[in-house]
């Protein structure tokens, strides 16, 4: 036997029927076979691992010691086939909710919020697809896509859920010094970002010294972790910072912020029908993004 092959699934299915029932007839029964048929696989098995798995008498079938070790790990084996096989079956598509979204948006929004949504509503089980880059479409998987982009109300019809501000944060550890001085310290923010560092200047009229770097990151999940971390000040939105504030992580050394021109925005995947999960999702991330509209 090959160290890195495995004996074929209908024989392990029947050893464990066989080894749990202690009756080549009643597993037959159980896996509708015959009992010759099952009798016959036992054999198989046994010629295979090269091991006595039964001690079989005249009316009676007992696991030797062998037999006996092998079946908690065929069991295991068979549980953890099971469980990987309902959580890719479409069987419970009712109860299941598929979310695909950018990195930086799972781990800032949507992680510190999620736990409240699964209170609430515990027989979903959810996914999340991250990526780091913004897709070009909807997986074919997902029941739902929120995906950053600028006017993308204008371009593909969907809805717009934040109306965001950004504005610089650091460590709450070196607030005082920022507050002192900030164009001491280094600069970071996220690339690409129509609501940067230079809009942000502009916007407030405050401006660091000549020829400052810009270090750039290519996720708010790095650029917002080099503030946390008291490396300088980074650009935020409030989409994404206002939780790790609230927690002490991150402090706004300023209180001026423009608005910010890029939006997550929620999609709809019109190939995949709407569930009952589907649906409560989407009303309760209403009712979270809703505050983002009546902030003053």
């Amino acid at each position: 036997m090959s160290e890195q092959s495995v004996p074929p699934l209908n024989w392990l299915r029947a050893f464990e029927a066989s080894a749990r029932l202690l009756s080549f007839t009643k597993a037959a029964q159980e896996l509708n076979m015959s009992q010759s048929a099952v009798s016959q696989q036992m054999r198989s098995l046994e010629s295979y691992l090269g091991q006595v798995l039964f001690l079989r008498g005249p009316r009676v079938l007992k696991l030797t010691e062998v037999g006996r070790n092998y079946l908690p790990v065929v069991q295991q084996a068979l549980a953890g086939l099971s469980r990987g096989t309902r959580a890719l079956s479409n069987k419970n598509k009712k109860k299941s909710l598929t979310i695909q979204c950018n990195l930086a948006f799972s781990m800032f929004w949507l992680a510190p919020r999620l736990q409240s949504f699964q209170h609430q509503n515990p027989w979903i089980t959810v996914r999340i697809l991250s990526e780091l880059w913004p897709p070009m479409a909807t997986e074919e998987n997902a029941d739902v896509e929120i995906r950053f982009g600028y006017r993308l109300e204008d371009k593909l019809g969907v809805q717009r859920l934040f109306n965001d501000t950004c504005f610089p944060v650091c460590s709450p550890d070196i607030l005082e010094a920022v507050q002192t001085d900030w164009t001491l310290f280094d600069l970071y923010d996220c690339s690409g970002m129509q609501g940067d560092w230079e809009a942000w200047f502009a916007g407030t009229g405050k401006h660091p010294q000549d020829d400052k770097p810009i270090n750039y990151a290519s996720t708010f999940g790095v650029s917002l972790s080099m503030a946390m971390y008291g490396a300088g000040l980074s650009m935020a939105n409030e989409t994404f910072s206002q939780a790790l504030i609230d927690r002490g992580l991150l402090a706004r050394p300023f209180e001026e912020s423009i608005p910010m021109p890029e939006s997550h925005y929620l999609i709809h995947n019109h190939d995949r029908p709407e569930s009952e999960a589907t649906r409560i999702f989407k009303a309760w991330l209403e009712t979270q993004t809703k505050a983002s509209w009546t902030k003053t």
